[in-house]
């Protein structure tokens, strides 16, 4: 049996190098139930751009991260929860708050099928993460 570590690692690097930078050019467009995160990098202070699957519901996004505090999306917001979001072709900003005493497996089960099939079997650390989105949707 695979390390969570060794996982988190393999799982990282197929993101980091395949996944996200084909999906980062559809989400939200051709990719029901996906998003484009844009976070403030931690150290350079540069637009971080991510995509991510989850669902709005009124004026919050929620999502769960596979990795929690391990991805490097999540210690973004832990230094900046400002944030910009990509539905579709519009743009939002929002506040985005770490929600660890969630129940992300139930959590999942309200979010679209595919991406939490994926979050479930490549995850290591699962924390929900909701996105509270500004009333008027301007950064």
């Amino acid at each position: 049996m695979t390390s969570p570590r060794a996982k988190r690692r393999v799982v990282t690097w197929c993101h980091r190098y395949v996944v996200n930078p084909v999906t980062r050019h559809l989400a939200g467009r051709l990719m029901p139930g996906t998003a484009l995160l844009e976070t403030t990098g931690r150290r350079t202070g540069h637009a971080r751009r991510t995509p991510i699957g989850g669902r709005r519901v009124d004026d919050s996004f929620w999502l769960v991260s596979d990795h929690g505090t391990d991805s490097a999306y999540v210690l973004n917001i832990v230094a900046n929860p400002r944030v910009r979001l990509r539905v579709g072709a519009r743009w939002h900003a929002g506040t985005a708050h770490l929600l660890p005493a969630d129940d992300s497996r139930a959590r999942l089960r309200e979010l679209p099928r595919f991406n939490s099939m994926m979050v479930r079997a490549l995850g290591t650390n699962l924390l929900t993460i909701r996105i509270d989105l500004d009333p008027t949707g301007k950064p």
